[in-house]
């Protein structure tokens, strides 16, 4: 390949000559990738987990559980442009949250983010977002089968606006925990919250019907891995976006975090097999989840090798508390999580977290931070409390619980359509017509008669 070198006195080519397009502080390398890792991030909601959760549930749940998932994110964006990114992330005297003040003039999108980063705040404020959106929507994975869709597109912006901002803030923002945590990409911020408050929520709406809880087979499974396709690629964005650069830290981050998930994948699956003689392709995917969840807090800030260590963590010890310890005590069994969210990511992104605060290494947390003064984590009661508020603040409204008939069949009574043109369950039969002979050939035949 021949590069072209240009003398010092040499004008720069089109493409790098400074503009009002193009100020000096602008770094197109590091830009291009932003846009690049938002889009993959973005991917992993939709479709990513519109397919996941469309395919992994009850044919008759097919199209409300992919439907959560697109609402939440078209909801999410409106509510992060307009109030959420600056409660998450401005620069407040708060140690909690921020102000609720809006994002969309181009005065702000259009400026440097910090001396720090060499992107506008454009970039910052929609990759942000697509952390948000994903958040709820992997909520929802808790709660499939059976809310009140009424009730969820409630249940998205005020839990959005109370509960994620502050966590987001006192964690990544100029909260109280903003030097005192690894959270390299949202181990805590995003699974531990998504995790808790979908459990807590879940405990509120109630359990799904009790046929569908004795018996819930995923419709698709080819689309299941299609879905998980999705999420793990988009994960490269996930973590590989988080130093807001294109630098050494990113490419470790990236590494890292395959890594680790194909090693958790591995053990999910090695123990599934070893335990129920069964290779299973829903467990695989779970283990896959789990290895992207735990390397999370840590991607960029610990070795490979840890990383792997990570792997075979994240792949053994949610799959203990998913297959065992949730079949034996009965408060798990009390709360209908119709996913494992609690399993797949609070507990993963616990997991991480504390790996992460184990294994970094000081010189990466220098590279990331400028600092090493990050310690483990502190549990989200926040959290558990809001989520627990939002859902007794809408059920006075309209009912969390989708009613007995609507639970019976499904997205027909919810929405009027169907996944698939086939009959089976949760489809109502169409009531027999009748046969109307036409009054004139009657009036014949009793003529005749």
């Amino acid at each position: 390949m021949n590069f072209q070198v240009y003398p010092s006195s040499s004008p720069l080519p089109v493409g790098l000559n400074l503009n009002e397009g193009s100020p000096e502080w602008l770094s197109k390398g590091d830009n291009a990738w932003q846009l690049t890792a938002t889009y993959f991030v973005s991917l992993q909601s939709v479709p990513g987990l519109v397919i996941l959760y469309g395919s992994m549930v009850k044919k008759k749940w097919a199209v409300n559980s992919a439907f959560m998932a697109l609402y939440a994110f078209a909801a999410a964006l409106l509510c992060w442009v307009s109030w959420a990114h600056q409660m998450s992330f401005g620069n407040y005297d708060s140690y909690l949250v921020g102000k609720p003040v809006n994002s969309l003039s181009n005065v702000f999108l259009l400026s440097q983010m910090d001396d720090g980063h060499k992107l506008p705040k454009a970039d910052y404020v929609f990759y942000e977002f697509a952390f948000a959106a994903i958040t709820v929507i992997l909520l929802a994975g808790s709660l499939l089968g059976r809310m009140n869709f009424y009730a969820w597109m409630l249940f998205v912006p005020l839990w959005l606006t109370f509960s994620y901002t502050v966590g987001a803030f006192t964690i990544w923002g100029n909260g109280f925990f903003q030097y005192k945590i690894i959270d390299y990409a949202g181990g805590y911020v995003i699974h531990l919250s998504s995790g808790v408050a979908g459990f807590t929520a879940a405990y509120w709406v109630g359990p799904r019907h009790s046929h569908d809880r004795q018996h819930f087979p995923p419709n698709n499974i080819i689309q299941i891995l299609g879905g998980a396709g999705f999420l793990w690629l988009g994960w490269t964005g996930f973590n590989g976006g988080s130093p807001l650069s294109a630098g050494l830290v990113t490419s470790l981050a990236v590494i890292n975090t395959h890594i680790c998930t194909a090693t958790s994948l591995l053990i999910w699956l090695a123990l599934d097999m070893a335990v129920y003689r069964k290779s299973s392709v829903i467990g695989a995917v779970q283990g896959m989840i789990t290895g992207l969840v735990c390397i999370t807090p840590g991607a960029g800030l610990v070795d490979p090798w840890a990383a792997a260590l990570m792997g075979v963590m994240s792949g053994s010890i949610p799959w203990y508390t998913m297959m065992v310890l949730h079949r034996k005590i009965a408060f798990f069994q009390s709360v209908d999580d119709t996913l494992g969210v609690f399993h797949t990511h609070a507990v993963a992104g616990v997991l991480g977290g504390l790996l992460s605060g184990l294994l970094a290494k000081p010189r990466l947390l220098k590279l990331m931070y400028c600092s090493n003064i990050y310690g483990p984590d502190l549990p989200h009661s926040w959290n558990a409390v809001v989520t627990s508020i939002i859902c007794l603040v809408i059920s006075r409204i309209v009912n969390l619980r989708m009613d007995e008939e609507a639970l019976e069949v499904g997205d027909d009574a919810v929405h009027g359509e169907e996944a698939y043109a086939l009959w089976g369950d949760g489809e109502r039969m169409p009531k027999p017509r009748r046969f109307r002979i036409p009054l004139i050939c009657r009036l014949l035949v009793s003529t005749n008669v």
